[in-house]
């Protein structure tokens, strides 16, 4: 008589060959877009080494000093204009991806996504590193910071609305919205993991702050190439195009999206410099302390696809969490700019801010990208992503633009132009919240997931 398997063996078997590959398409979706948030991370570390008061730092007694308060600055950003330069440089790299973004889902529709995703990230790793070579290579002209990351917002284009297609063409609508929220929490993770590396070097030789993360970026593009399956099955043709600009709820979605990520962007890119300035702390800890609001994000993410998934109203769930995130960014100020420990309102504030954003980009745009319309069209699920992250881009190019205009005049301007991005990106989504509550009330018929 044979010896039973172990429990280990048995469990492992139990699952389906279909199930393992969508295991395994989720972990490499996953790990493939973490890297793309972690190489977007450094800049926003790196700005306080980039610009500092150099009247604290002891420098060496060779040393010939003209201005004690910027000798130890990296010129072009040792002047009073630094923030405004901080902002064209962000700006580069988003206007560039929101540009980008547009034409991603039309090339993602026609190329196979394999090579499109991983020559996307080998290229990003490149243009990430060369940023960080500036550093040993002495490049002090703004124009070569500006042109790689416009170059680098070109080529991370090709991520998002290729992952997305992926992980819809391996997974239904039903609990759709839970495990793309859980999923989503590579965003979050990427910022976190790019936060903490860019750490470790930014106050030695902070080019490594960019050059490791190139790295990372360009290694996740090889395997990308070697392991990653798009789909169960041939990709058809591309059928009723005219459906895609024709859903409902696309016009609605991509500009809530674009307020929405406004706020987003502008924490991603500021809020390190900020706790720098209010808190008085050194880099590296401003750095560590402004990941708790990517935490909050994961919680935000997954807790939004929960209850969405649940109520079945997805424009609902975004609304609600706009309006309580409103006056929580004011708080997150208030509490900043008074206490230096204040963990649990950033945490708080990244699931509020970033829940509605997460659920948006992720199950909204697959259930809008795997319409009934588009029936035998799998791949207009990349065109539909790239048209609502696309819009949603302008905002992230947009916000962090204005907070550099804005922050030289006090920084409860900037938190007073988040909070009303955030009141106009819940007027936005107010007609598909009418829609939503009348199908509770039984008017329509409503359908979930």
């Amino acid at each position: 008589k044979m010896r039973s398997l172990a429990p280990g063996i048995k469990l492992i078997t139990s699952f389906s060959r279909d199930s393992w590959y969508r295991f395994f398409i989720l972990l490499l979706t996953f790990v493939f877009y973490t890297t793309y948030h972690l190489s977007r991370k450094p800049i926003s570390i790196i700005k306080s080494q980039l610009h500092r008061n150099c009247s604290n730092v002891i420098h060496p007694a060779d040393l010939n000093i003209t201005d004690n308060d910027t000798w130890c600055d990296w010129a072009p950003f040792d002047q009073n204009n630094y923030q405004n330069l901080f902002g064209v440089l962000d700006n580069c790299f988003l206007v560039a991806y929101a540009i980008g973004m547009f034409f991603s889902g039309i090339f993602g529709e026609r190329l196979p996504l394999r090579y499109y995703l991983s020559s996307g990230m080998i290229l990003s790793g490149i243009f990430t590193a060369l940023f960080g070579l500036g550093f040993y290579w002495q490049i002090h002209s703004l124009w070569y910071y500006c042109l790689v990351q416009a170059l680098n917002g070109l080529v991370q284009t090709t991520g998002w609305p290729a992952v997305v297609a992926c992980v819809g063409n391996w997974f239904g609508k039903g609990k759709r919205g839970f495990i793309m929220g859980i999923w989503n929490s590579h965003t979050s993770v990427g910022n976190i993991l790019g936060s903490l590396i860019a750490g470790v070097y930014v106050s030695s030789a902070w080019g490594l702050s960019f050059i490791v993360p190139g790295i990372i970026i360009a290694a996740a593009g090889v395997i990308c190439f070697l392991f990653l399956v798009e789909s169960k099955q041939e990709q058809k043709g591309n059928k009723n195009k005219d459906c895609v600009t024709k859903l409902q709820g696309v016009v609605e979605f991509s500009l809530c999206l674009l307020f929405a990520k406004l706020v987003s962007y502008t924490f991603l890119y500021w809020l390190p410099l900020y706790i720098a300035n209010v808190a008085h702390f050194d880099p590296k800890k401003a750095g560590d302390l402004s990941t708790l609001f990517d935490v909050g994000g994961i919680v935000g993410g997954i807790l939004a696809g929960l209850i969405s998934d649940y109520s079945g109203g997805r424009a609902t769930t975004c609304c609600a969490m706009l309006i309580i995130a409103a006056p929580m960014v004011s708080q997150t100020f208030f509490f900043l700019s008074f206490f230096a420990q204040t963990s649990g309102m950033l945490l708080w504030c990244g699931a509020l801010v970033n829940g509605p954003y997460a659920l948006i980009t992720t199950a909204v745009s697959a259930d809008l990208g795997t319409h009934e319309c588009l029936r035998g069209n799998s791949r207009a699920l990349s065109t539909v992503t790239a048209i609502i992250d696309g819009t949603g881009s302008i905002g992230a190019a947009v916000g962090p633009l204005l907070a550099g205009l804005i922050s030289p005049t006090g920084w409860n301007n900037v938190f007073y132009m988040l909070i009303a991005a955030d009141v106009l990106a819940c007027l936005l989504l107010s007609r598909l919240v009418y829609k939503e509550v009348r199908g509770w009330c039984g008017y329509t018929t409503r359908l979930r997931g």
